[in-house]
């Protein structure tokens, strides 16, 4: 599988503030990659250099192979880009904006511009500085997906969005990815949750971890043993095992390389006189608080 997107210690500085510290970043084809982390983390930066909008301090960026300051027009044109602060011609029409489009892009489908309008109930007819938050975000989303692109890059798609809106987001993305390799950023873990086959958290500027959807969350359990009397005081807690909590007889915490055979042998090798242990799968966003709180990488994995 070749790589379309990739970073090189990318690094961007906005005067004494480090905003991206050295970023190693691969992105496969045909994947839907989850660029995950809280706001001023990092992302919208990594994407606008990608993008070509603004340049790195060091490092470099790469998008089909090519360096991203020096992508071609052609490049483009298989590029869709929707970001939540995108500036759009306020002075046209829904249907003039797609019709003033289309010339630029060689694979333009009018068929598919046309249904995606219907999709998304835009009217024609409307300036798009008429329209609502939701509805200019869909009406960019129209015009990328309107070609087909081989990438779609999507920054903060959901923000501000009502669920309904982010159900139409998602639904026609999805219809729309086929054969296409998607980066999106965003904060709403539970929607990435959904579609993503990969996922990066940034923290600060750096790249904490990177790996599939499904290592991730099948590495990660929350655990509580609940002993006969008071638990012991481990001298050697295994530095797998995060945010503990402990109440009387109880113990709970979470296991960032759980291993059913394993990880259960290894809770009776060092609590003796258990009663009682539970094993809990964690959805993406208890994951990530946990690693927020407790300032890990995650990446024991």
């Amino acid at each position: 599988m070749s790589e379309i997107l990739r970073t090189f210690d990318l690094s961007r500085r906005f005067r004494k503030t480090v905003v991206l510290d050295r970023l190693n970043l691969t992105v496969s084809e045909g994947s839907v990659y989850g660029l995950l982390g809280q706001n001023g983390a990092g992302k919208s930066t990594a994407i606008k250099i990608l993008m070509n909008l603004i340049q790195p301090s060091e490092g470099r960026a790469e998008v089909f192979g090519h360096d991203s300051r020096h992508l071609t027009p052609e490049d483009f044109t298989q590029i869709g880009y929707v970001s939540e602060n995108q500036e759009l011609p306020d002075w046209m029409t829904v249907d003039y904006f797609m019709r003033y489009l289309a010339p630029f892009y060689p694979d333009w489908d009018a068929a598919r511009a046309e249904e995606l309008l219907r999709q998304f109930n835009l009217p024609k007819d409307r300036k798009l500085k008429h329209l609502s938050r939701g509805m200019r975000m869909k009406a960019s989303l129209a015009s990328s997906l309107a070609y087909k692109p081989k990438l779609i890059v999507l920054d903060e798609p959901f923000s501000g969005l009502d669920a309904l809106v982010r159900d139409q987001f998602v639904e026609s993305l999805l219809e729309s990815m086929e054969g296409a390799t998607v980066l999106i950023s965003s904060h709403d873990l539970s929607e990435i949750e959904n579609f993503a086959s990969h996922v990066g958290y940034l923290d600060q500027g750096k790249l904490l971890f990177s790996e599939e959807m499904s290592s991730l969350t099948s590495r990660f359990r929350e655990i509580q043993i609940t002993r006969d009397g008071p638990m012991p005081q481990l001298l050697n807690w295994p530095s797998n095992w995060i945010s503990a909590e402990h109440s009387g007889a109880v113990t709970r915490f979470v296991d960032t390389r759980f291993h059913e055979e394993n990880s259960i042998a290894q809770v009776h090798q060092l609590f003796q006189g258990l009663h009682e242990i539970s094993v809990s799968p964690m959805p993406l966003r208890s994951i990530f608080v946990t690693l927020a709180k407790t300032g890990q990488k995650g990446a024991e994995g």
